[in-house]
Formats: C-alpha cells, sequence, structure tokens
C-alpha cells in the first residue's frame, strides 16, 4: 500500500516557530532527535494511526526576503537554542523547502509587520478577494505537484493588531460580499488564509493570537465546506502554568485576589509586540482565562516587553496573591523560562498531526477537543488543563473506536 503525503503549509514559514518545527521535523525523519515534548507521541496515542514524519510534505506563505537555513541559524548564533550540528545535517532538506514557499499577503496586518516585509511585497495592491485567490492557487498547485492526499494549514505568523469582531458581519453571505470592498473589509490576513483554505476543504489551524477563523460567519463557512479548523493562541509557557495552577486554587478554596506576570524575550514576536496594537491582543489572551475557572475576575497585570539580549529565550515572573484561612494573605512566586519557538514548535507538530486525523476521520468544524493546546480556544470556556486533557484522551477513545 502506497503512503499517504500529507501537506504542512505554513504561514510565518521563515519565523522562528515554523523554522523550529521545520527543523524538528525534519530531525524526526532522519532519526536525528528524540520525542521530547510531543504530546502526540505519548502512549495514550500511539494506536490511532497518526501520520508518520516521512508522510509530511512542507510548503508555507512568508513576508520578508530571507532562508530558511539563515533562520535556523539564528536560532543557532543569536539565541543559542538549536545545536549547528543537527541544522547542518538539516541544510540540504531546508534549501528544498524554501522553494515552497511563496509571498504572503499583508492585507490588514497593522504598520509593525507590514514593516518587516520585502519591498515588493508592501507594494503590491490587491482585494481581500484577490488576496484569498492567490492564496488558493498556492495551495492548489502545492498539493497537484506533490500528489498529497490532504492538507494542513497552519498560522504562525506574527500577532496581528486586535479586531473587534461585533463590528463584522456576523453571516458568511454578508461577509462574503465585502472581501470585494477593501475599505470595507475590517478582516487581517489571518482569517484572509482561514477563507482561503475551508474554502477548499481544507483544515485551518491558528496557533497564534490573532483573529484567524474565530469570526461567527468564518465558523458557518467550515461547516458548509465540512473543514475543519481550532485556534488561537497556542499554550506554551506561563499560561500552560496558570492553566494548571488556577485549579489548584480552586479546589483548595483559596481566594486568589490578584495574578501578576511579567513577560521579557527579544525575538522578532517581541519587536512585534513592542507595538501597543500588537501587544493587545496577546495580552488579552493571556490574562482571559483566569476568570473562567475561578469563576470570579481577581486583579490581573499581564507585561510583555522586548529585552534584545534574551533573543529566542522567554522568561516569565509570577507573582500570586491569595487568601487563606481566617482571611491570611499568601503569595505564590514562580520563574519560567523556556526558549520559545522550542516550546511552540512541538505543539504544532502536534495539532498537525491530531487535525489531520480529525479531518481523515470526517469531523467538521470546531476541533473544540484539542483545547487544550490552546490560551484562547474557540468553541469552549472550560480552561482547567487537566480537564482539557482529558478532553483530548476522550477524543482519541473516539477515534480509537473507528480505526
Amino acid at each position: 500500500m502506497a503512503r499517504s503525503r500529507i501537506g504542512i503549509w505554513l504561514i510565518g514559514a521563515k519565523g522562528g516557530v515554523a523554522t523550529t518545527a521545520i527543523v524538528g521535523l525534519i530531525a524526526l525523519k532522519k532519526g536525528l532527535t528524540d520525542n521530547h515534548g510531543l504530546v502526540s507521541q505519548l502512549p495514550q496515542f500511539a494506536d490511532l494511526g497518526l501520520a508518520d514524519w516521512k508522510e509530511f510534505v512542507i510548503g508555507g506563505h512568508e513576508i520578508r526576503d530571507t532562508t530558511l537555513y539563515a533562520e535556523a541559524n539564528k536560532l543557532v548564533e543569536v539565541s543559542r537554542a538549536i545545536d549547528g550540528r543537527l541544522v547542518e545535517k538539516c541544510k540540504s532538506e531546508l534549501k528544498k523547502i524554501d522553494a515552497n514557499i511563496k509571498d504572503g499577503t499583508l492585507f490588514n496586518v497593522g504598520k509593525t509587520i507590514n514593516g518587516l516585509a520585502h519591498d515588493k511585497l508592501r507594494k503590491k495592491t490587491e482585494t481581500p478577494r484577490d488576496a484569498i485567490k492567490r492564496i488558493q492557487r498556492d495551495l492548489r498547485a502545492f498539493v497537484k505537484d506533490n500528489k498529497l492526499t490532504d492538507l494542513v494549514v497552519m498560522n504562525v505568523s506574527s500577532t496581528e493588531p486586535t479586531v473587534d469582531d461585533s463590528t463584522l458581519p456576523q453571516t458568511w453571505d454578508e461577509m462574503n460580499k465585502q472581501l470585494d470592498k477593501p475599505r470595507k473589509c475590517l478582516l487581517p490576513a489571518s482569517s484572509l488564509y482561514g477563507i482561503a483554505t475551508l474554502e477548499l476543504g481544507y483544515t485551518y489551524l491558528n496557533f497564534t493570537p490573532s483573529l484567524g477563523t474565530a469570526p461567527k460567519a468564518i465558523c458557518e463557512l467550515a461547516e458548509k465546506k465540512k473543514a475543519c479548523h481550532m485556534g488561537h493562541d497556542g499554550k506554551t509557557g506561563e499560561t500552560l502554568m496558570k492553566s494548571a495552577l488556577a485549579p489548584m486554587f480552586a479546589k483548595r478554596n483559596l481566594e486568589v485576589m490578584s495574578w501578576v506576570g511579567h513577560n521579557i524575550f527579544g525575538n522578532m514576536d517581541a519587536q512585534v509586540l513592542d507595538d501597543p496594537d500588537n501587544k493587545k491582543t496577546k495580552a488579552t489572551s493571556k490574562d482571559r482565562l483566569l476568570g473562567q475557572i475561578f469563576g470570579y475576575q481577581p486583579e490581573t497585570l499581564v507585561t510583555i516587553e522586548k529585552i534584545d539580549s534574551m533573543g529566542d529565550w522567554k522568561t516569565a515572573w509570577d507573582h500570586i496573591h491569595f487568601k487563606g484561612f481566617l482571611g491570611t494573605p499568601m503569595t505564590l512566586q514562580f520563574t519560567w523560562q523556556g526558549c520559545d519557538s522550542l516550546l511552540a514548535a512541538p505543539l504544532v507538530i502536534d495539532l498537525i498531526r491530531f487535525g489531520e486525523l480529525a479531518h481523515r476521520h470526517g469531523e467538521v468544524g470546531l476541533l473544540t477537543s484539542f483545547s487544550c493546546f490552546f490560551k484562547s480556544p474557540l468553541g469552549t470556556e472550560e480552561n482547567d488543563f487537566g480537564k482539557q486533557f482529558d478532553e483530548l484522551e476522550a477524543w482519541a477513545d473516539k477515534i480509537r473506536e473507528k480505526v
């Protein structure tokens, strides 16, 4: 029986997270690394028929003029996060994948992201509809040229400015009409990529806090096209800790009065988040889960600051002020330090494997069983990490019944 060929299409294909995921997939395919950090490699998911590393073909969209090899070497030389010997062993494959990466779109991405793009792309003018059609031509060509059986599109691009989705059309018919009118269309690039993907019936996963496929009208499109999607904002570090620790306080009936988190890092994501418009999107995503877990809203503060010397190494300090027996105030403090791209990349790979499996088994619409991977999971109010992971395991049991 011929092996399936599954396409991975990365939005922001040469950013830190995408580059790390690509190096990781090549290393896994070559047997050069182990499976630390990969949820999909846990024993309880071993018999689901998840796609093998050798089945994946990689392409994507990017707005900058660079190469995967150059970006991988930044993670080696600047951030000191990846072993340079590993990158050298992946060099030829990285160059081949470069040929599969096309120009993305800059529609409504904001001035900071726009400033990162190469000159020719910044000068390009197109309607939202034009951008969607161009994206779809790239996706169709990738599928055809590589004889793919399926495609998963994963957004790992920079965080866009906040969009108030209450100002957006509430039905797909209304939204569809706006795509020919650039001045009326408020959708950002992440949503155009999502529309382009879902219209073709493929799976779209949004690992960023950008709007993506969150609007009600785009969810309607996914249902019409029998496509899968999920987001948003990958839960990799400080917020992962929040979603695990907050239930502990709730179950011990300890009232959290305030929870303050300070984050510093210095990669390209930090450069984009240094813009207040982009930072607002990220901070909101990181801050919303506590009230949902506790049932009340403690005083909170989330700061995100760019410190160039940190490179890809993100450090978060959290101070939790809570009320114990007899009303006595107490504190818990923790420090989380990790390589941002290396925390995110395995989850990106997991979501692609789980997403492809869900689509293969005929699932449609929001993949809410994958909520444990996201800071602000769509379609659910559950943010307790333990309960979220239980949902993932329950989903696996249902898949297992079909295998």
